[in-house]
């Protein structure tokens, strides 16, 4: 797996990131993506999504997601509607990877906060994923016994343990070079024309 890649410090312009925004409404949510191997059942990828009340936005750490219409800002995209968040488990689910997705309700204050870190945080460095994302969480109130380990297994199972979790398995039968999909029509987009 190779979501988790070399740092890659990428600032998208302000226009882009500003017509890329998608606003999702209530409830707010913390997101956690984790990148599991069918065979092994080894994490190979955590991701972090935050659905506050001034948009939905994903923080890929040291991730190689792409959409040419989702901008990115030092690991975080933005634009991100449903279809996006569809495209995003599409890309890392594969024949030999599923994808797990939990949701927790939080607070629009929470949430808030939550976009703020991800924004804030900066560009991660190679299989640092899961523990920028345990960072980030462990600064935010509620989640402050976070685990920093590098394992996105771990951290999956700690954020599973939250009451009122949900979780859902996003599974995909297409080849491991997935390359192609970002060659897909253009996403539906809340400000495209």
């Amino acid at each position: 797996m190779t979501a988790c890649g070399a740092a890659e410090p990428i600032w998208a312009p302000d226009e882009q990131v500003s017509r890329a925004r998608y606003v999702h409404g209530a409830p707010y949510e913390l997101t956690l993506f984790t990148v599991i191997n069918n065979k092994s059942g080894f994490g190979g990828h955590s991701s972090l999504m935050v659905n506050a009340p001034e948009q939905r936005a994903i923080f890929d750490p040291a991730g190689t997601f792409y959409h040419p219409h989702l901008p990115e800002r030092n690991d975080v995209h933005f634009g991100m509607s449903d279809a996006a968040v569809e495209f995003y488990k599409d890309y890392h689910a594969r024949v030999t990877w599923h994808v797990v997705e939990q949701t927790i309700t939080v607070s629009p204050e929470i949430a808030t906060l939550a976009l703020a870190k991800i924004q804030a945080y900066g560009a991660v460095p190679k299989t640092q994923c899961a523990q920028s994302v345990g960072k980030i969480l462990r600064d935010i109130p509620g989640f402050e016994d976070a685990p920093l380990s590098m394992s996105p297994k771990a951290l999956m199972k700690w954020f599973g343990e939250f009451p009122g979790v949900t979780e859902t398995k996003f599974y995909d039968d297409s080849p491991d070079e997935n390359g192609q999909l970002v060659l897909a029509p253009p996403l539906l987009l809340p400000n495209s024309s």
